[in-house]
């Protein structure tokens, strides 16, 4: 991304907060992602801009040194180094001499900071040393429906992987827009666990970003969403649900069938002159925690049904016993 200004891809002001920038590059890349784009190529360029951009403006110290030294803020330690002074070759005596001051980088090769730095890199023998870094991690919204909540789920992302560029080896050339690294495409298979919620974030270790100079990979989280059931609703690890109960059976007692979230059905005993609304809770059939430890509980409500279509004779019956109740 030489030459260009991160904090216009990442559409935030130079005085953007940590907070204001993580927000826009969030936004920023799941609008841009290859998942939302299949084929795209200029959306997928767009999104390796706003990744280079995020990686250097999250990072406070990257970000300072860019502030200060614009698209060539990799070589700062370089430039520091030589006391604001580029060295250069004297080949009449076979040593090294400083030719310029910082004042005047503006007249060196009439190139500016990009000669100086070049320079630098050539009298330091073309490759710098680099401290361990550590990879970066990735986040990717996922949409389970309930019963995948209950069950676990696989998905396959479309993800990406960065591998040091092979034309500067890590350094930043025009070949990799100046981050270091190539953007490949690649498919991973994820398992999302038993008892996620809306919200959870499952972690996948070791597979978002490589890092470099030894430095560990970066890790990918999954961003949950679940989908609203049409059975069930859903609080913290308890389910409720509303079971029909003929009239008759909530007034002399009986037995309905209670679905469950994992497909079976469970027979509940109905005590006699149960009232519409009552709950009962089924122990053990909700969903399960979230690390394994149980599960939470189902509610059945009742909701009772009234008969329809009555014939004379039950019509008659009904008569009698409000009699009786009158």
């Amino acid at each position: 991304m030489a030459g260009k200004n991160y904090y216009d891809i990442l559409g935030v002001g130079k005085t953007a907060t940590a907070k204001e920038i993580k927000q826009a590059y969030r936004k920023l890349a799941r609008k841009y992602h290859p998942d939302v784009n299949t084929g795209d190529k200029s959306a997928e360029a767009k999104f390796k801009e706003i990744n280079g951009a995020h990686e250097v403006l999250s990072d406070p110290e990257k970000r300072k040194k860019y502030d200060q030294f614009g698209d060539k803020w990799q070589y700062a330690d370089q430039f520091a180094q030589t006391g604001g002074r580029q060295p250069s070759r004297d080949f009449s005596r076979g040593g090294t001499r400083t030719t310029s001051h910082f004042e005047d980088i503006g007249d060196i090769g009439g190139g500016g900071f990009g000669d100086i730095f070049d320079s630098i890199l050539g009298g330091f023998g073309g490759r710098r040393a680099r401290r361990p870094q550590r990879g970066r991690d990735f986040e990717y919204p996922v949409e389970v429906s309930l019963e995948e909540a209950y069950h676990g789920a696989a998905r396959v992302l479309e993800t990406q992987t960065e591998e040091p560029c092979s034309s500067c080896k890590g350094d930043g050339c025009p070949s990799c827009g100046g981050v270091g690294r190539i953007i490949r495409p690649k498919r991973l298979e994820v398992r999302i666990p038993p008892g996620v919620k809306g919200g959870s974030r499952v972690r996948i270790a070791g597979k978002g970003s490589p890092g470099y100079g030894g430095g560990t990979a970066g890790d990918i989280f999954l961003l949950i969403s679940v989908k609203p059931d049409k059975r069930f609703q859903r609080t913290g690890d308890d389910l409720h649900v509303e079971v029909p109960v003929p009239l008759l059976d909530a007034i002399l007692g009986g037995e309905v069938q209670v679905p469950t979230i994992g497909g079976k059905k469970l027979a509940l005993k109905i005590p006699p002159e149960t009232q519409n609304g009552k709950v009962f809770r089924l122990s053990g059939q909700g969903m399960p925690k979230l690390g394994g430890n149980g599960k939470g509980d189902l509610l059945a409500k009742v909701n009772i049904v009234l008969p329809t279509k009555l014939s004379e004779r039950e019509k008659e019956l009904f008569q009698e016993l409000k009699a009786i109740h009158a």
